[in-house]
């Protein structure tokens, strides 16, 4: 690099850490109300979706909500837009003017201080706590942004989340090095240009090993196998995690031919399917190398692994002949 060159980076580095001392210096958000009260439409959509049959979720005079939904209930929607005052909003779109454009979540810590009741309203307030950088990564040079969250029903605090995002310059991590080949991954880096990354967390870090791999892992708690990952497993929560590897073979439980909005890195109309795995969970991917009309429940799929990054594996299905 120049010494112009390394000047003028150096000034941008001190603006971004300016920048940041601002918004961080503006405090916390302004508490914005969750469009509905907690409701026991959204726990059965919830449960059902995860499988869960704790009986306090259950319709009745007692229900509370799963602790896991706290953030559902004060996410603005599908049209929804970032309050004025969105410290997150604020320092990203100062990371974009600086040139680090492209963002992936990297963790999240939630704490929970009691359940939710049905008819309560829960709002959240947002702060920035940190901002780190420039840090070298695999996905290029980026800056780690930190922000908490705290929900609240009325003056109670209900709980609070540790929020961290990567936000980093696209193709700065460059090496002209073909990342390691495999029988098993097909390389889908053209057609899939743009996939948004999923959240990587150390509960989930296995599963992202296996996929590079051409390994499809299902986490195991004891004799308990759950798919998401979790922290813990739901009917041995003592039992420490490991995994065992699938053998990739399902049938479709459920599925969608999804035409419009469109999605970055996905060709509409394409189908994302759920589906139930012989070792007894469920998982959700693409439904690839099919006519969408043909699709149907029941159908016999294995999983096949796309390349949609150098560093990014990810897991799709197929027909089984």
């Amino acid at each position: 690099m120049s010494e112009q060159g390394r000047n003028r980076a150096i000034d941008t580095e001190e603006w971004i850490r300016r920048r940041a001392e601002e918004i961080a210096a503006a405090g916390r958000s302004a508490p914005r109300q969750a469009r509905d009260p907690v409701n026991t439409a959204m726990i059965n959509n919830w449960t059902e979706a995860f499988s869960d049959t704790d009986p306090r979720y259950a319709p009745g005079p007692d229900t509370v909500a799963p602790p896991g939904m706290i953030q559902a209930w004060t996410m603005a929607g599908l049209h929804g837009a970032r309050a004025t005052d969105d410290p997150l909003g604020h320092i990203i779109a100062v990371l974009d003017e600086a040139g680090y454009t492209s963002i992936v979540a990297t963790n999240s810590d939630q704490t929970y201080h009691r359940y939710l009741r049905v008819g309560e309203r829960v709002s959240s307030a947002t702060e920035l706590t940190e901002v780190v950088g420039p840090k070298r990564t695999a996905l290029g040079e980026g800056w780690f942004v930190t922000t908490k969250t705290v929900w609240t029903v009325g003056d109670e605090q209900v709980g609070e989340m540790r929020f961290r995002v990567l936000k980093f310059r696209p193709g700065s991590a460059e090496t002209g090095e073909e990342p390691e080949s495999h029988p098993d991954i097909i390389d889908a880096r053209e057609r899939s240009a743009g996939t948004m990354r999923p959240p990587v967390s150390k509960d989930t870090e296995f599963f992202w090993e296996g996929t590079k791999q051409a390994e499809l892992r299902i986490q195991r708690f004891g004799t308990e196998l759950r798919h998401p990952p979790g922290a813990m497993g739901r009917e041995q929560p003592d039992a420490e995690p490991d995994w065992i590897r699938s053998t990739g073979k399902g049938t479709v439980y459920s599925y969608v031919v999804h035409h419009h909005p469109k999605v970055p890195g996905r060709a509409t109309p394409f189908v994302v399917a759920l589906v139930d795995l012989e070792e007894g969970v469920r998982m959700m991917g693409e439904l690839i190398d099919v006519d969408p009309e043909t699709v149907h429940i029941g159908q016999q799929v294995e999983v096949v692994f796309l390349r949609v990054t150098d560093d990014l594996v990810l897991p799709a299905w197929r027909p089984r002949s």
